[in-house]
């Protein structure tokens, strides 16, 4: 087995490696390391998890070992696609360089121009950013790229994902064509191919595992989900999460928890700690300071949820995290793979679970034919929703709704009207309709009532404009028939 005292690194650098509590490299990283060191580009494919940070970054620093930078000029250039991947990478540059004397800069959004154009001034051997807070530095007239000896690219299908392949493209063309490319994937799209055949150079190609393979030490399973009712699928859904995470017990000593969109996942996090677990958002809307602070808490163990979107699907190395939760589906298949790698880190066992409901169905199917493996199912643990509960309660609404629209309004008005008005709203008012014969006009009685009448009228009238019963009424004039005067004075004096 090949050890990293093997790999011809950097005695300073070998010395690091040792003390961080390594001593056999990866699969990845024992082939990527020696053509690296030869100066070769190369081709790195390999799932998450497997060390791709390591494979760049020993021999990177073994190669800068000799040599000064000048402002303006970084040496070497790391890109990755997320401000955590690109902190990350800072972070092994910082453990594997600390006997070697060599600068470096991070240039990420979330954190001040000025103090990176310090930086940036006086000169670093390597600099890490994400490609626009780089084209924005560049764009001021703050940085060159001509002096860039290694280029590596890191995470190129998230890259890709992230609408980052125009800046990628571009930045290529500002770096000197003599350079050497470092180019490090999990998967190779036909879009990422096409990208290694123009600016790759005959490169080694190091693939260790099958592309959008998920780690075998990760035990994976999926509820088959259906809302009762479609208004209650969120609530429903979360108290689902919540279920599975008190049955996995002591098991679940950390956990993160990935959403599809930011706003799920800042009401997932409030509801977990309604609920009394210790919970925390992160995405792309945060401030820069917050994200960092919550992933802090997270790898320290002060925080045990981290409820997330795929901001933190790729790249992030928190070695001991015990489970993962899919509360939604993922809309990419390649994306489920890169979620469930936080988990089963570095030989450890993990555990991942995911909540699919109809809807998901599709893209849950493109899961398993690009892992090529049946998820295992898990048995709802709150029961199947019970069908006839939704028809009951939307039944009893589609009864009382009618009574309150039409009925319970006629009902509530005839309180506050007149007599009068009354007899007219009556249905049973037809019979009174027959005692004309019976009785004169009184010219002194209509006189008297006339402002009475005309609210009644008026009344009518508005009614007729809502599709009321008096259409027989509509076009009087001012007169008014002898017989309704008589059916008012039988119904007063009764």
């Amino acid at each position: 087995m090949t050890k990293f005292s093997e790999l011809n690194l950097n005695p300073k650098v070998l010395k690091a490696v040792q003390e961080a509590g390594y001593d056999t490299p990866t699969p990845i990283q024992a082939g990527a390391i020696p053509p690296a060191l030869e100066g070769r580009d190369v081709l790195g494919i390999a799932q998450t998890g497997t060390g791709k940070t390591a494979s760049f970054t020993l021999p990177m620093i073994t190669l800068l070992a000799r040599g000064r930078a000048r402002a303006r000029m970084p040496r070497s250039l790391v890109l990755c696609p997320t401000r955590e991947l690109a902190a990350q990478v800072a972070e092994n540059f910082d453990t594997y360089a600390k006997h070697v004397k060599l600068t470096k800069a991070l240039l990420i959004g979330g954190v001040s121009f000025k103090e990176q154009d310090a930086l940036i001034d006086k000169g670093v051997d390597v600099l890490i950013a994400t490609p626009g807070r780089l084209l924005d530095h560049f764009e001021r007239g703050k940085l060159l790229l001509t002096g860039v000896q290694v280029m590596v690219i890191d995470e190129a299908d998230r890259m890709l994902d992230m609408g980052f392949i125009p800046d990628i493209e571009r930045i290529f063309s500002l770096t000197p064509f003599t350079r050497q490319t470092l180019f490090f994937s999990a998967t190779m799209a036909p879009e990422i191919e096409r990208i290694t055949n123009t600016f790759l150079s005959g490169p080694a190609r190091i693939e260790v595992a099958r592309q959008s393979s998920a780690s075998e030490t990760i035990e994976q399973g999926v509820v088959m989900y259906k809302a009762s009712r479609r208004d209650r699928e969120g609530t429903e859904k979360r108290k689902l999460l919540r279920k599975l995470i008190e049955l996995e017990g002591d098991k679940c000593s950390n956990a993160i928890i990935f959403c599809n969109r930011k706003s799920d996942v800042d009401i997932v996090s409030k509801s977990l700690k309604k609920y009394g677990l210790d919970a925390a958002p992160i995405h792309g809307d945060l401030d820069q300071s917050q994200r960092m602070k919550t992933l802090d808490g997270f790898r320290e163990g002060t925080l045990r949820f981290l409820v997330a979107s795929d901001v933190a699907a790729r790249g992030l190395d928190v070695p001991a995290v015990s489970h993962v939760f899919n509360f939604d589906v993922p809309s990419h298949a390649e994306d489920y793979v890169h979620r469930i790698g936080r988990t089963g880190r570095a030989g450890r066992e993990g555990k991942a679970m995911m909540i699919c409901a109809p809807k998901d169905e599709k893209n849950f199917d493109a899961i398993e034919k690009l892992i090529q493996k049946a998820i295992p199912r898990i048995d709802n643990p709150l029961g199947q929703a019970e069908p006839e509960a939704a028809p009951e309660a939307s039944d009893d609404k589609q009864e009382t709704k009618p009574r309150r629209s039409r009925g319970g309004r006629g009902r509530s008005k005839s309180t506050d009207k007149a007599p009068e008005q009354q007899q007219v709203d009556a249905p049973d008012a037809a019979p009174a309709v027959e005692a004309p014969k019976e009785a004169a006009p009184n010219p002194e009685h209509d006189t008297a009532r006339k402002p009475e009448q005309d609210k009644s009228r008026n009344n009518r009238n508005r009614r007729n404009d809502r599709g009321g019963r008096d259409n027989n009424v509509v076009g009087m004039g001012d007169h008014m028939p002898s017989f309704i005067a008589k059916s008012f004075d039988e119904r007063r004096a009764g």
